[in-house]
């Protein structure tokens, strides 16, 4: 059910407003920039790990909409180089939102984030009702 529920969230999103994101610098036609995210989960947690290097934890927000992780900010980034004959300059910047639909129920007052070296980790306790549930074989 994993591509179906991202499917239908990324529908819910287009249809909640339908030029997010397209017509923004930061958008599809523009210069975007996304956190890589890792999602796996075991019989009681799904853990959520974003690399977000660069940033402190105060320019970013962390919540759940629905079904999904949401992990959203603004990424302020500046690099000058000068040397002899050369002078250079990047910078990122923007905001970015990214929606992460998980695979299983979870119990929101229950999750813990923390940031480190640039990696946030979430991990989401699942509810009672989507852990496994073991079923006893019975022989003849």
């Amino acid at each position: 059910f994993w591509p179906t529920r991202r499917l239908q969230s990324e529908i819910d999103r287009l249809f909640e407003d339908p030029f997010d994101g397209w017509l923004t610098p930061n958008g599809p036609l523009g210069e975007s920039w996304l956190p890589a995210v890792d999602v796996h989960e075991d019989k009681n947690a799904v853990v959520v790990q974003a690399e977000i290097p660069g940033m402190k934890k105060e320019e970013f927000e962390v919540y759940m909409s629905g079904e999904n992780l949401i992990i959203a900010g603004e990424r302020k980034s500046e690099t000058e180089e000068k040397r002899a004959g050369m002078y250079r300059s990047e910078r990122y910047f923007g905001h970015f939102h990214r929606s992460i639909p998980l695979p299983s129920a979870v119990d929101g007052n229950k999750i813990d984030a923390r940031y480190k070296d640039g990696v946030l980790t979430v991990t989401c306790p699942k509810t009672e009702e989507a852990k496994p549930k073991p079923i006893e074989v019975k022989g003849d």
